[in-house]
């Protein structure tokens, strides 16, 4: 486990906030115009009074720069825009789309968010939100790599290059990671030590997180719980796309398809 567990910021919920949804992993590309739709169809129909995505929103992110005119990052930024003009919206940058800058985000409206955040509700509870891979300690190779690609001069050197080139790098890497889904690889799973000693040291109850694409509650003991956020391939057999809806009043949690979640009204006991 790392010698230092993070001090996360901590985001105070308006006290006029009553269901905020969780969505990360859904790796938009426009060869999977399902799930854009999908996505699409949520973000502006949600009856949430906020909305956090918690990282890899986008398959790759090579620049800001690549959000050009008729681009599909234009595309996706017109419809974050809109979105975002209804309901306050938050982002988390996941190992996917960590390179989405300020430029962008200034244009689509949201709301940038340090890994971890905790987000306070007005009568108490806590959560802490975070993209996950920063806690998947057995996974050492990307561990080194996820150090480097963070430092801002290896950053700086990267978004120096022609916008081809590093478009050319991000479809390498997509191939690469295709490759390792149909070989059957394994992947880390979040640390449980580390996840208790960072609930611990924000007085949260539960981590809500990406990255592993492995939707469930788990409990890890002494009240402490993590909350999985599904990734979102409506092009799958079955389809995957889930949106987790929290009451701030009472700090439960909903497991819910995208039309279920901008068809339902208040939560109900489960």
């Amino acid at each position: 486990m790392p010698s230092t567990v993070p001090q996360p910021v901590v985001l105070a919920a308006p006290t006029g906030w009553r269901t905020v949804d969780f969505i990360s992993d859904l790796h938009l590309h426009p060869t999977e115009p399902q799930t854009f739709e999908a996505w699409q169809q949520f973000l502006l129909h949600t009856p949430a009074d906020a909305l956090f995505l918690l990282g890899d929103i986008f398959e790759v992110w090579v620049g800001d720069d690549a959000a050009t005119p008729d681009s599909f990052e234009a595309q996706c930024q017109r419809v974050l825009q809109q979105a975002a003009s209804l309901r306050p919206m938050f982002f988390m940058a996941g190992n996917r789309d960590f390179l989405l800058g300020s430029r962008f985000l200034a244009a689509s409206g949201l709301h940038p968010l340090s890994d971890p955040t905790c987000l306070r509700s007005a009568n108490g509870p806590a959560w802490l939100l975070s993209h996950g891979d920063a806690l998947c300690l057995d996974d050492h190779d990307y561990l080194r790599f996820r150090a480097q690609v963070r430092r801002h001069d290896w950053q700086k050197s990267f978004l120096a290059r022609p916008l081809a080139e590093r478009q050319a790098f991000a479809r390498q890497l997509r191939q690469d990671s295709e490759a390792r889904k149909r070989s059957g690889a394994t992947y880390a799973d979040l640390d449980t030590d580390a996840t208790r000693a960072w609930l611990q040291a924000a007085q949260a109850q539960t981590l809500i997180h990406g990255h592993t694409h492995r939707p469930r509650r788990h409990d890890l003991g002494d009240g402490l719980y993590r909350e999985v956020l599904s990734d979102w391939d409506l092009a799958a057999s079955p389809a995957r796309a889930e949106v987790l809806r929290l009451d701030l009043a009472t700090g439960q949690c909903q497991r819910l398809s995208p039309a279920q979640a901008c068809a339902s009204g208040p939560l109900k006991p489960t």
